[in-house]
């Protein structure tokens, strides 16, 4: 009979600890697209109630370009739509739009830090939340960029985890949105 020793018995432990542990996870993170495409409307419109600083749940949902908020009619400045894909003009990485400001709205330190004195015009301008395409391991999942770093492209399809939450198919030259996200932005 083999002899068991410490070290193996630390192994076997931390190995059945693992399963518990995945279990967790997959329910804290949702395990299929029905389950994240529920988590992601619900996180858009009620997220967190309050923020640290105090801001009610109105001023945090318009930040980022995740208002509730139905953008109708669409604004003749704003020239690209929700579903549109993307490439960024200077780094290159690909993605989907999923929601668009008329302006930068956002934090107002966070604001301070991306657009110094010398950029302060951009901040006037569309802004977009973009949906980062996986095959660029860009580092980041989303990012929320002006108008002018961006430009459409068609025939690429995004790689994402929380695609299906926002999008039901690419029909090849854009995603279609889900029904509620249809319903914030009707004339995209």
């Amino acid at each position: 009979m083999p002899q068991i020793n410490i070290a193996t018995v630390m192994q076997l432990c931390v190995l059945l600890s693992t399963l518990p542990a995945q279990y967790f996870i997959s329910q804290w993170y949702g395990t299929d697209s029905t389950q994240r495409l529920h988590e992601t409307e619900r996180n858009w419109y009620y997220g967190d109630k309050r923020t640290q600083s105090g801001e009610d749940e109105e001023e945090i949902h318009d930040y980022f370009a995740k208002s509730t908020h139905i953008r109708s009619p669409k604004p003749e400045s704003v020239l690209f739509n929700v579903g549109q894909v993307i490439v960024h003009r200077r780094f290159g990485y690909s993605g989907v739009i999923v929601g668009w400001d008329v302006k930068a709205r956002a934090p107002k330190d966070w604001l301070q830090h991306k657009y110094p004195p010398e950029k302060q015009g951009l901040r006037d301008t569309p802004h977009y939340r973009i949906l980062i395409n996986r095959a660029n391991r860009f580092g980041k999942s989303t990012v929320y960029i002006p108008e002018e770093e961006i430009t459409i492209i068609m025939g690429l399809e995004v790689h994402h985890p929380d695609l299906t939450a926002y999008f039901s198919r690419y029909d090849g030259s854009k995603y279609i949105m889900q029904p509620w996200l249809r319903k914030i932005y009707p004339h995209d």
